[in-house]
């Protein structure tokens, strides 16, 4: 025997073709060869001959090792099993067999796409073509169909679903995208021979693969399957009750392994469902499973799922799910192979009682794990589901299977998307397979019933529900079945068979069986004296309401198309309202007397009987009632129901719930606890009220229509409890019963406004639902301007979540586009003011409140009228015309009388502004439909008398105008002239009204007059006073014709050498944001500082991903030229004093530790805190340096000159390098004789301010080079200069990026921020070696000079000479320092100093700039002809001393790079220059954004024309360029070995980003992750400062850095942005910043719905498109270094409870 399932199918066989047919397989390998071709075997044994084969090589091949070898073994079951198969498929070569049947058109793909989607896959639906919303496309379908050009939503999968494209049913319109044509036919005939094969095969591996998929642990091995060795494994299962944590604590004390290992382990068996943790005898296997399932156990008291299996069924099982994947690869060959597969797969069991194989396998799916159920789901999408027949086919085996697959799933603890339950969308949502399974299937009933079978647990004696400890997650687990009601319902029919109608009735019955479990569940009861000890369980049914809501409406859809459903419908409806038994009287009927009528009802007291909230079936009577009277059939009530139905009774329940919502907002149910007040607000809210609140207020019209009106008034006081409180016959001096009557009052009064007015329902009144959905918009709008998402929530959805905002919005209110911040808004139109009614029953108590004020200040600011008037109602249907009746009957007119009378009353409590308010817009409601019917018909035939019935209420109304009761006299104007109006021949009844106009109008006339006599008396005191004092105006002299004219002098616009201008007044007095007092800066004063930022900083680089180490040798005493990692210092601008600060710093550090997640926002190891005044993060402070006069003598400044040019200057400073070695002093005149022009004393600072020198250069060092603080190293004072240099070029680049000139665009922060981090660079020298600085600068000077004994100097392409040129400048005094004196340079040593120096870096930067542009080949023509033939020369000599550098260029071409390659390095010279010596700048340089050369030259006393430096130095410049051009380096990188920067340096930008949102989700589709090959869920995550792509939050990218395991995006930003990231998560549509390892912050993503929103996870997945504002805002946020400020304010406002870890991102 060699079978493993023999059932019935398979019994003995003939040994022999076992034999001769495996010979044929080892052929196909390629082992033997057989003799002779074997005759064909029959296919029974065809099967046995495959199995056998399989049998004998799967253990061979898996399971042989402890841990699995994935490569090995795959290619091994290529080689030695899938191939052969293929062979035996085909029956030659599978490639010549694939071939063929391409040729023979055998193999045309199917016109359905099918793709599977993966969990967080972006899918897509078209909301103007879908035909429900769970039709989706995939990326790729979606990008080549027409639909991207329509309305579509946008969401991430939550896996198990497929792409419906091709699929004619799911589409109005373009139901395939181009590559999926519907030319395609998806006939397919395969030849005979290899359907035969295909036949065999297919069932021989899906029974294989069955057969283990249900094996259970129990179960005996076959013989075949027996191994010699006899291993076994232990296997450890998902679920979901545990913890990682668990899981791992459990695996480590079982199998002894170390933590990283137990959290491998878990991380498998979370990904594949199931992993074996350990391998051997059966012995050791059971003790692990004791010890995993002991140690589970007593942590969550529910035990791991743990199995021992053999070695042999692990491999067996393992191949299974291999033969999965590849028989989805052999179906999609062919159409073919798909309907064979079908047919096998749908086969009937030869036994009568086992099921199909595929029943079969979804049976056991909750027992199947995660990697296994994956297979079998995918192997059923893209088999069964794609074939139309088959499908149906399936289908009707899945409904019969659904109770207990239902079963199975809510006693299962995975998520549905990975249970075979969740197929249900692909197959109920179809339309004809939703009408077959109703019809032959009973899918309805049988969806319902399924449902009741779960919750029968919960029914209590009168069968109703009662969720009292529930459990949460298996009440969860049922109302998704719920979801597979509303598939079935989502598509109404068009067409009505008897059998559909009989069908969907027997469904409808089964629907009010369960709504009868509902009605009047859950009842409540006021508490009286102490409050409720124990909150009721309510979320429960509020839970299964909200799952109900789309259902009920959409069983009315499909009633309302179908007259004779509907009737049947409304009569199955009403006898089962008449079974219900919930609240039934406890009284027998009395009579009411009010105003001559008599009401006989039940007594019955909301605040003292029960009361239940929960109505369903009365609200579905109300539903198909309005649905007859729209569609005209209730004339046929009659024959279906008794016709005289009892509608007080009817509207009993529903009057209860809205009285209930009364009393709790009048506060008599305080002591019922927050349960009652949830469910009143769940009542009256969007996601309930349009089948509760609005249901209820539609039966109360529909009594209130069939009812006379005085006895619906009557029970309408009766159930308020008000009904003795207007009969007068109530009175009591507690105040708390007072203010609840008045309350009371207000709601009744209320819901008469409600009943009469609220007409906006389609049969109601003759309205469309468009009308509906723009009356709830403009009364949304009325409360304020709202954002489309704010509108979208205030609005109810459909079963297809729409709310038809869009068809209506356009025609209601205006749009107002964003800015750089915030969102779109719209805004109410004018002429849609009319409509609003300040009584609208969708309103709040608080939206109520801000309507009307917001409406009464816009009506002031218009101008209009401010009364609010009720708006003109649309007529109501004929069946519902007689609520009208209330407005004039003989109640109405009592109760607004008594309202009215109490208001004008003296010292009575029972009125309110509230009540009066009501009142009078119920008159005015009456007014208006008195005016409406006299315009409508002849006054004759008019029978509605409001006007002459409330004459008795004339004089209340008088005097509640004359007392300013109910909001002032606007709104009683209005009644008054609606009074006129409507009863003109009956004035002399309302004289209060009569004498009302006469009054105004004397008045008026009186008020005019006497404005008249002010105006006249005010132009005669005007006129007598310019008589008075005519002299005065004539003595004023005209405008400019006096004045002293200012003294005028020329100002030196030059910051350096002898020409230097002289610089204005330093810091005004500044005042301490602390403590508030003002000190000026001065150098032995106190210390004042600004509040600083230090940062690395790759804003600037050339080379992103390159870093710097001070290991190198060079840096940081020489920076690259490209930039890679600077160091960035920003301020804030805030001005404390040094002491203060230290305070301040010292409590923050003392209050910070104690704060919970407090290092999340600061670094208090880093010395980290937030500016008290603007909350800015800083880690230092930048002492303020007041700068040091320096007055030149201009004419000896000029005889100085003659003496100190160039080549004297050269050699003077060379000579004092020389001398500062004393075995190299020869000459001691040559050695002093730099003291001969000039020496000073250095300026004296106060101990605080060298204090405060200390602390930020320590800061500056420690983390510009990552070290730890040591204000001794020797590279403090180079990394004060490179810091300076760098923020310096960090601004110009920001200027030149945004457009700004360069000087005079910064802010004053900035500005300040700037000045006092150049002059701290300038001073920190006093406080570091002099030694060590003088070595410094010998060095930096040996790039330009030959120096003596220094060797290994850099080439000009290898250094930036701008950092050179600050570092020079601001080393160069210590040069003066004597061993026994502090002595720095004059003023006129100092500017020549300077002069030489830049004149010296400008020269060598344009060999620099020359040099490095050999290979452009760019062509740009200009400047004078001098200029050209100069640069001409000065390129031929370059060239002369340089091999390899091109010749043929010419002299204007030369010149154009120079002068684009050295703007920048002049533009940061005169910025350095203007902060170090104060000298303004030119004008122009302020005003204009374009950067003027010549200016530029002339304020750095450089010439116009620079190569004119070469020429009137040439003599000691040309052996420098021969020098320079003769450094190795630069023929290295003349070939190309080395990286050479190009001038002017690029301009770093963030990355391009496509303009449609939908291209970055298709990059994110394709994204696969380089360290994985697995297809889970990714979390693409894009880098905007380069464009990498990158695998976030998950382990499979997690790398090492400096020994802590980090993410895909924090290594990536160590490298990229030095720490700093700026990322998009593409799929969640938000930016991550990111400073360092442990902060970050999200963002809002530069991309906007039409609409101005973002859409953060893609909640409502609106197209988005890119906002360039807001990119340009994100950019600006890197480029000014101000990420780390933004993270600290935003982790400062979310004040964070949780810690998340950035470093994992």
């Amino acid at each position: 025997m060699c079978l493993v399932y023999l059932g019935t199918r398979y019994t003995l066989y003939s040994l022999k073709y076992v034999d001769t047919y495996t010979l044929c397989l080892y052929e196909l390998v390629g082992r033997v060869r057989a003799p002779t071709p074997p005759p064909p075997p029959p296919p029974l044994y065809r099967g046995a001959a495959i199995l056998h084969y399989i049998l004998e090589q799967v253990p061979h091949i898996y399971c042989l090792e402890a841990e699995p070898q994935p490569v090995e073994e795959e290619q091994q079951v290529q080689e030695h099993i899938l191939y052969p198969l293929e062979c035996f498929l085909f029956g030659e070569d599978p490639s010549d067999g694939l071939q063929k049947l391409e040729h023979k058109n055998y193999g045309s793909s199917s016109q359905q796409c099918g793709r599977v989607f993966k969990e967080g896959e972006t899918v897509y639906s078209c909301r103007d073509c879908a035909i429900d919303p769970t039709c989706v496309l995939c990326m790729d379908c979606f990008q080549n169909s027409v639909h991207k050009g329509h309305r579509y939503k946008m969401h991430a999968s939550s896996g198990g679903g497929f792409c419906d494209c091709g699929d004619l049913e799911a589409w109005k319109t373009g139901p395939c995208c181009s590559q999926h044509d519907l030319g395609t036919s998806d006939d397919c005939v395969l030849e005979a021979e290899l359907q035969e094969r295909a036949q065999t095969l297919f069932q021989v591996l899906l029974c294989y693969i069955t057969d283990l998929m249900v094996w259970e642990e129990g179960d005996e091995l076959s013989e075949e399957m027996k191994m010699n060795e006899n291993t076994y494994y232990c296997v450890l299962y998902n679920d979901e009750h545990h913890s990682y944590d668990q899981v791992i604590y459990a695996l480590q004390r079982a199998i002894s392994c170390d933590h990283n290992e137990a959290h491998t382990h878990t991380a498998l068996i979370d990904k594949e469902g199931r992993r074996a943790v350990k391998r051997g005898t059966l012995r050791t296997c059971q003790q692990v499973k004791d010890l995993i399932r002991s140690n589970s156990e007593h942590i969550t008291q529910q035990a791991l799922r743990v199995e021992i299996l053999h070695s042999a069924v692990m491999a067996h099982q393992t191949f299974a799910l291999r033969l999965g994947a590849w028989l989805q690869q052999i179906i999609g060959y062919s159409v073919g192979f798909r309907q064979v597969f079908c047919q096998v797969a749908l086969e009937p069991g030869a036994d009568s009682d086992k099921p199909c194989l595929i029943s079969r396998l979804m049976l056991h799916d909750a027992r199947l794990y995660k990697g296994a159920r994956k297979v079998i789901h995918e192997l059923i999408f893209c088999s069964l589901l794609m074939e139309t027949e088959y499908k149906k086919q399936f289908a009707m085996k899945f409904t019969e299977h659904y109770k207990q697959l239902q079963e199975d799933f809510i006693s299962d603890d995975h998520e549905r998307n990975i249970s075979v339950t969740a197929l249900s969308v692909q197959i109920f949502t179809v339309p004809t397979l939703a009408r077959q399974l109703i019809e032959e299937g009973s899918v309805i009933k049988v969806i319902i019933d399924t449902v009741m079978e779960m919750l029968r647990e919960h029914l209590d004696n009168n069968q109703r529900f009662h969720f009292q400890g529930y459990n949460s997650d298996k009440f969860f687990r049922v109302q998704v079945i719920f979801h597979d009601l509303r598939y079935i319902l989502i598509s109404k029919p068009t067409t009505w068979t008897e059998q559909l109608r009989g069908k969907f009735l027997e469904g409808f019955s089964a629907f009010l069986g369960l709504l009868n479990c509902m009605q009047g569940m859950e009842e409540v009861k006021r508490q009286f004296g102490q409050h409720i000890e124990v909150e009721p369980e309510w979320e429960a049914g509020f839970s299964i309401q909200i799952q109900l809501r789309h259902i009920l409406s959409m069983f009315q859809d499909w009633c309302s198309s179908d007259e004779r459903v509907l009737l049947l419908a409304f009569q199955e409806c009403h006898r089962a309202l008449l079974r219900c038994t919930n609240q039934p009287f406890h009284s027998e009927p009395t009579d009411s007397y009010m105003c001559k009528h008599i009401l006989h009802k039940r007594p019955y007291k909301v605040s003292q009987e029960p009361v239940s909230i929960h109505l369903p079936i009365t609200r579905l009577l109300a539903g198909l009632y309005v649905l007859l009277c729209r569609a005209d059939a209730v004339k046929y009530l009659s024959d279906f129901v008794d016709p005289h139905l009892d509608f007080s009774a009817f509207a009993e329940h529903p009057l209860r719930c809205v009285v209930l919502a009364a009393e709790v907002s009048a506060e008599m149910w305080r002591r019922n606890g927050l349960s009652l007040v949830s469910q009143v607000y769940y009542y009256q809210d969007v996601k309930c009220r349009d089948e509760m609140f609005d249901k209820d207020i539609i039966m109360l019209q529909i009594a209130a229509s069939k009812m006379d009106p005085n006895h619906f008034l009557m029970l309408i006081l009766l159930r308020f409890e008000l009904f003795e409180v207007f009969n007068g016959n109530c009175s009591s001096k507690d105040q708390d019963l007072l203010k609840q009557w008045n309350r009371l009052t207000e709601e009744m009064l209320n819901l008469l406004i409600v009943i009469v007015g609220e007409r906006y329902v389609p049969g109601i009144s003759n309205v469309t639902k468009q009308d509906v959905t723009m009356r709830e918009v403009i009364h949304l709008l009325c409360i304020e301007p709202m954002a489309h998402s704010s509108l979208v929530k205030g609005l109810p959805e459909n079963e297809s979540h729409e709310t038809g905002l869009e068809s209506v919005i356009a025609k209601v209110a205006t749009f107002k586009k964003p800015g750089v911040s915030g969102h779109g808004l719209y805004e109410l139109k004018k002429e849609c003011l009319k409509e609003f009614n300040p009584f609208f029953y969708h309103y709040t108590k608080s939206q109520h409140s801000k309507a009307e004020d917001a409406q009464k200040k816009r009506r002031a600011q218009d101008g209009s009228d401010k009364a609010l008037r009720p708006p003109v109602p649309p007529p109501f249907a004929p069946a519902f015309s007689s609520i009208v009746r209330l407005l004039c009957c003989d109640v109405f007119i009592h109760v607004l009388r008594r309202v009215l009378q109490r208001a004008v009353e003296e010292r009575c409590t029972l009125w309110s502004e509230a009540m009066i308010q009501r009142a009078l817009h119920l008159v005015g409601q009456a007014l208006i439909e008195e005016k409406t019917q006299l315009e409508a018909s002849n006054v004759d035939e008019v029978s509605f008398d409001f006007s002459h019935k409330a004459r008795s209420m004339s004089l209340c109304l008088s005097l509640t105008l004359k007392k300013k009761r109910g909001g002032g006299g606007r709104m009683k104007k209005w009644i008054y002239s609606m009074l006129l109006t409507c009863a003109p021949h009956t004035l002399y009844l309302y004289p209060c009204v009569f004498f009302y106009f006469q009054d105004r109008k004397r008045k008026a006339e009186a008020a005019k007059l006497h404005r008249q006599k002010i105006m006249a008396q005010m132009s005669a005191m005007q006129k007598n006073f310019i008589e008075t004092h005519k002299m005065l105006y004539d003595n004023v002299p005209e405008s400019g014709s006096q004045g002293d004219s200012a003294m005028e002098f020329e100002e030196r616009h030059v910051a350096v050498g002898p020409q230097q201008g002289v610089c204005p007044a330093d810091w005004e007095a500044l005042t301490c944001i602390l403590c508030q007092e003002e000190q000026e800066v001065q150098a032995q004063a106190p210390a004042m500082v600004l509040t600083a930022c230090v940062q690395r900083s790759t804003v600037l680089t050339q080379y992103r991903g390159k870093t710097l180490s001070t290991k190198e040798g060079s840096y940081p005493l020489f920076m690259p030229p490209d930039l890679a990692v600077g160091t960035h210092t920003g301020s804030c601008g805030h001005v404390m004093h040094a002491t203060c600060w230290q305070k301040y710093f010292e409590a923050v550090q003392n209050t910070t530790r104690n704060r919970l997640h407090a290092e999340l926002i600061i670094d208090l190891e880093n010395g980290e805190y937030m500016c008290p005044l603007c909350k800015s993060l800083c880690n230092t402070v930048v002492p303020l340096i007041p700068l040091e006069p320096s007055k030149l003598n201009y004419e000896s400044a000029k005889l100085v000159g003659e003496v100190l040019t160039l080549p004297r200057w050269i050699q003077i400073v060379v000579a004092r390098i020389k001398g500062l070695r004393p075995a190299q002093r020869d000459d001691q005149t040559d050695f002093r004789s730099i003291h001969s022009f000039g020496v000073r004393p250095p300026p004296k600072y106060s101990s605080s301010i060298t204090e405060m020198l200390v602390v930020c250069a320590t800061t500056v060092h420690r983390v510009g080079l990552q070290t730890a603080p040591n204000e001794l190293c020797p590279h403090v004072p180079v990394m004060t200069w490179n810091t300076c240099a760098y923020t310096i070029q960090a601004i110009e680049n920001m200027l030149q990026e945004e457009g700004k000139a360069l000087f005079g665009s910064l802010q004053n922060r900035q500005l300040s921020g700037l000045k006092a981090v150049v002059q701290f660079s300038a001073v920190q020298r006093l406080k570091s070696s002099q030694t060590v600085t003088q070595k410094h600068f010998t060095d930096m000077l040996a790039v330009l000079v030959p120096v003596p004994d220094t060797e290994g100097t850099l080439s000009v392409l290898e250094v930036d000479f701008f950092h050179l040129l600050v570092g020079l400048v601001l080393s160069i005094p210590a040069l003066y320092q004597e061993e026994n004196v502090d002595l720095q340079p004059s003023a006129i040593s100092t500017a020549y100093n300077h002069l030489h120096l830049v004149q010296l870096l400008t020269m060598a930067h344009i060999v620099q700039v020359l040099l490095s542009s050999h290979d452009t080949s760019e062509v740009i023509g200009g400047g004078d002809e001098e200029e050209s033939k100069a640069a001409e020369a000065l390129y031929s000599t370059v060239s002369q001393h340089t091999e390899g550098l091109r010749t043929s260029v010419s002299g204007s071409m030369m010149a154009d790079r120079v002068r684009r390659g050295v703007l920048p390095f002049l533009r940061c010279a005169a910025l350095f220059f203007n902060c170090l010596t104060g000298v303004p700048p030119p004008e122009a340089l302020s005003n204009s954004p374009d950067s003027h050369l010549p200016l530029l030259c002339s304020y750095l006393a450089l010439p116009c024309n620079l190569f004119q430096l070469f020429q009137e130095h040439r003599d000691t410049v040309t052996p420098l360029i021969q020098r320079w051009c003769g450094n190795e380096a630069i023929l290295k990188a003349l070939k190309g070995e080395i990286n050479i920067v190009r001038y002017p340096r690029k301009r770093n930008r963030l990355i391009d980003l496509p303009e449609d949102y939908s291209v970055l989700l298709n990059q994110a589709s394709h994204f696969k992750c380089p360290k994985s090959s697995d297809d889970e869920r990714k979390h693409p995550t894009l880098c905007l400062f380069c464009g990498t792509m990158l695998c976030s939050q998950s382990p499979c990218c997690h790398v090492q850095l400096d020994g802590e395991e980090v993410g895909a995006c924090t290594a990536h930003a160590a490298s990229c942005g030095a720490g700093v990231g700026m990322f998009l998560r593409v799929r969640e549509c938000e930016i991550v910043l990111m400073a360092s390892r442990t902060r970050g912050s999200t963002y809002p993503a530069p991309y906007l719905d039409d609409y101005g929103e973002t859409d953060p996870q893609l909640g409502r997945g609106n197209p988005l498109h890119l906002c360039p504002e807001r990119y340009k805002k994100l950019q600006q946020l890197w480029q000014q270094h101000c990420i780390l400020e933004e993270i600290a304010r935003s982790l400062e406002v979310l004040n964070v409870m949780f810690a998340f870890e950035w470093q994992m991102l």
